[in-house]
C-alpha cells in the first residue's frame, strides 16, 4: 500500500523471538471446514508475506470469517492445516495466541466500562505487565485520538470510536500479526478513513495484516487481495493487477428512463456487460473512446434520454463484478 507515513507514537520492535520472519508468516495448506454436509472452507491454500496487508473479498457465505476464525485459532480444522509465525494452529494454538491480534466483526467490548477500563481490562487479560501497562495505554489513546473521551463509556461512543477502542484494545499486547474480519462495516465514511489511517500507520511499522473487507476501497489498499467464492480461492493478485484483467474499459452513462436503457444496452453488441451504479450506469466495452457515441445514438432512437456519457477509471468494485458475474455464468 503507498501511502504516506506520518509520525507518531512507535510501536515497539518485536525480534524473532516471537517467531515472525521477513517472509511468509501466515501459511494455509488445503485447509478444510465442514459444518455437517456444509463446506464453508474447500482445501484453501494462503501464503502472507511479512508487513503484508493481505486482503479477503467475497460475497456473503464465500466462507471468509471461517477461514479467519481458524487462522486466529478460535475454530478448529476439518482437515489440513495452517501455520501463523511459524506455528500449526492444528497442535499450537497457544503459542499462536500471545503473537497475534483478532478482532471479529463483533468486537465485544464492555459497554458499562469507560474507554480507559476497557483498555485495562484487556491489558490484564493478556497479561501485559504493571510496568509496562500505563505508558501503552496512554500511546495507544494517542495513536487511535481517543484520549480525551477516556472517561466516556463504551455504549456512549459513536460506532467509528468503538472501532477505534477495540482495535486499541487488540492491540495493547503489541501483536505482529492482526486478524481483522470487517472492522469497518457500518461506519461513516469519515470514521473509516480515520480507521484506515491507524492501519496505515501499523503497516509503516511493519506489522502484518489479513483484513476481510466488503468495501472495494478498502481493497485497493491491500498489498494482495485475494478474492473468495464457494470457500474458495478463485483469484488472488495484487489490486492494479486484479483491475488489469477487466477486459476493454468502461464508460459511465447517465440517461433517463434508467432501467429501460440498462435492458437496452445490455443487448448491445458493443456491450460487454452494464451495472447500476446509483443514478448512472456503468457499461463495459471494448473501447470507451469510440463506443460512446455510437451507445448514445442507440439510446437516443430508442426513447431513452441521454444527459452524459463519459469514459470510466476502472476499480476493485467493477473488477469484482466482472468476476463475480463470470463466476455465476450470467
Amino acid at each position: 500500500m503507498a501511502a504516506a507515513r506520518r509520525p507518531g507514537p512507535a510501536l515497539p520492535a518485536r525480534g524473532d523471538e516471537d517467531g515472525v520472519s521477513n517472509d511468509c508468516v501466515i501459511e494455509a495448506r488445503h485447509l478444510r471446514k465442514q459444518f455437517g454436509r456444509t463446506v464453508a472452507v474447500d482445501s484453501l491454500d494462503i501464503r502472507v508475506r511479512a508487513g503484508e496487508i493481505y486482503g479477503l473479498i467475497g460475497p456473503d457465505g464465500a466462507g471468509k470469517s471461517t477461514t479467519m476464525r481458524m487462522l486466529a485459532t478460535v475454530l478448529e480444522p476439518t482437515s489440513g492445516d495452517a501455520f501463523v509465525a511459524g506455528h500449526g494452529i492444528a497442535d499450537q494454538a497457544e503459542a499462536i495466541k500471545p503473537l497475534i491480534g483478532y478482532m471479529p466483526e463483533e468486537f465485544t467490548l464492555y459497554r458499562d466500562l469507560t474507554v480507559l477500563e476497557n483498555l485495562n481490562f484487556f491489558a490484564e487479560l493478556f497479561g501485559v505487565r504493571a510496568g509496562e501497562k500505563q505508558e501503552r495505554m496512554a500511546r495507544l489513546l494517542a495513536f487511535s485520538r481517543l484520549t480525551e473521551f477516556v472517561d466516556f463509556r463504551a455504549e456512549n461512543l459513536s460506532g467509528g470510536m468503538k472501532q477505534k477502542l477495540a482495535l486499541a484494545c487488540t492491540l495493547i499486547h503489541e501483536p505482529r500479526i492482526l486478524f481483522l474480519d470487517e472492522p469497518t462495516t457500518g461506519v461513516d465514511p469519515v470514521s473509516r478513513r480515520d480507521f484506515w489511517r491507524i492501519l496505515s500507520e501499523l503497516h509503516g511499522r511493519g506489522v502484518t495484516m489479513f483484513i476481510a473487507t466488503p468495501y472495494m476501497d478498502e481493497a485497493e489498499r491491500c498489498s494482495t487481495v485475494a478474492f473468495m467464492d464457494a470457500g474458495r480461492i478463485v483469484l488472488e493478485d495484487a489490486p492494479s493487477a486484479i483491475k488489469a484483467r477487466l477486459a476493454g474499459g468502461l464508460l459511465e452513462i447517465k440517461a433517463e428512463p434508467l432501467r429501460r436503457a440498462m435492458a437496452l444496452l445490455a443487448k448491445n453488441d458493443l456491450v460487454r456487460g452494464v451495472d447500476v451504479y446509483g443514478e448512472l450506469l456503468q457499461v463495459r466495452v471494448e473501447d470507451p473512446e469510440t463506443a460512446g457515441g455510437p451507445l448514445a445514438g442507440f439510446l437516443e432512437r430508442n426513447e431513452v434520454r441521454v444527459e452524459s456519457v463519459r469514459p470510466a477509471r476502472v476499480t476493485m468494485e467493477s473488477a469484482f463484478l466482472d468476476l463475480l458475474k463470470a463466476r455465476r455464468g450470467r
